[in-house]
C-alpha cells in the first residue's frame, strides 16, 4: 500500500531536560488535565445553589487525583500487561511510559466518589452529574499527550492525512489519537453541556458521559492499531471495545433510570 503522508512525527516527549529532572509532555498533559477540571468544577461550584463550596471542590479533586492514577495504572496493568509487571515490578510507576487505562482510571474515580459521598452525604447521582463535565476535556489532554509521545497510534491505511509514526514503521496509520481528541473530548464535552442546559433529571448527565465515552471509543477503536500483545479478540473486537461495551450499557440504563425516577417523582407531586 502506497501511501501519501502529510506528517512525520518528531516530537521530543520530554517538554524540559534539566539533566537532573526530565519533565515530559505527558506529565504536563495530566497537570492539564486537572487544570481544566478545577476550573470547571469551581464555576459549576459558584453557580447560584449549586450546594457546593470550594473546601468541597478542592477534596473531590483530590479524590478524583488519586483515583485517576492509583485505578489508571493498575487498571492498564490488570487490563494490558499483567505479564509484563512481575518481570519488572517498576514499571508500576513509569507512567511517562504511556501505560495508563482509562477504564481503569474510570474505576478509580468511581470509587473515589464512593468514599466522597460517604464524606459529605451527597448523592452518588448526583455527583456524577457535578463530575461528568469535567472529565472529557481532560481526556483530550491526555490522548495529546499521547500524541506527543508517538504512541498508541492507528491502523495503517492511505487516507490524505495518513501520518507516519517512528515506532509504527515506516507506513502511514491514521492519527487516531487526534480522533480520540475530537470524538472522547472535544465532542463528548460539547453534548454534556448541551444537555446540562436542559437541566436534565438527576443522574443523567453521568449516563450521558459513560454511553457518550463508550461509544466515542468504540468506534476509535476500528482506526486504533490494537496492542500487539492482545490484537483482536473474540468477535473481533479489542480489549478497548470489549471494556467499552458495560460502560454504554451502564449509561443507557442509568438515563432511563433518571428519567423515570423523575418521572415518578412529579406523578407524586
Amino acid at each position: 500500500m502506497t501511501t501519501e503522508v502529510f506528517y512525520t512525527h518528531a516530537i521530543n516527549p520530554v517538554a524540559l531536560d534539566l539533566g537532573f529532572l526530565k519533565i515530559h509532555w505527558y506529565g504536563v498533559m495530566y497537570l492539564v488535565a486537572f487544570a481544566i477540571a478545577w476550573w470547571l468544577a469551581n464555576r459549576q461550584a459558584a453557580e447560584p445553589g449549586s450546594g457546593w463550596d470550594k473546601e468541597q471542590v478542592s477534596d473531590l479533586l483530590f479524590y478524583g487525583f488519586l483515583g485517576v492514577l492509583l485505578g489508571g495504572r493498575l487498571g492498564y496493568i490488570l487490563f494490558y500487561q499483567f505479564n509484563y509487571v512481575l518481570q519488572d515490578p517498576l514499571y508500576l510507576v513509569r507512567i511517562w511510559e504511556g501505560g495508563m487505562s482509562f477504564h481503569g482510571g474510570l474505576l478509580g474515580v468511581l470509587a473515589a466518589m464512593a468514599l466522597f459521598t460517604r464524606k459529605y452525604r451527597k448523592s452518588y447521582l448526583a455527583l456524577g452529574d457535578f463530575v461528568a463535565p469535567l472529565i472529557p476535556l481532560g481526556l483530550a489532554a491526555g490522548r495529546i499527550g499521547n500524541f506527543i509521545n508517538g504512541e498508541l497510534w492507528g491502523r495503517p491505511t492511505d487516507v490524505s492525512w495518513a501520518m507516519v509514526f517512528p515506532t509504527g514503521g515506516d507506513i502511514g496509520r491514521h492519527p487516531s489519537q487526534l480522533y480520540h481528541v475530537a470524538l472522547e473530548g472535544l465532542l463528548l464535552f460539547a453534548i454534556i453541556m448541551l444537555v446540562r442546559r436542559a437541566k436534565p433529571a438527576t443522574g443523567t448527565l453521568g449516563g450521558v458521559f459513560l454511553a457518550g465515552y463508550g461509544m466515542a471509543r468504540f468506534s476509535v477503536e476500528f482506526f486504533r492499531e490494537p496492542d500487539a500483545h492482545l490484537g483482536v479478540l473474540s468477535l473481533g473486537m479489542t480489549m478497548g471495545q470489549w471494556l467499552c461495551l458495560p460502560m454504554i450499557i451502564a449509561g443507557l440504563a442509568i438515563i432511563v433510570f433518571a428519567r423515570s425516577r423523575a418521572a415518578t417523582a412529579g406523578a407524586k407531586a
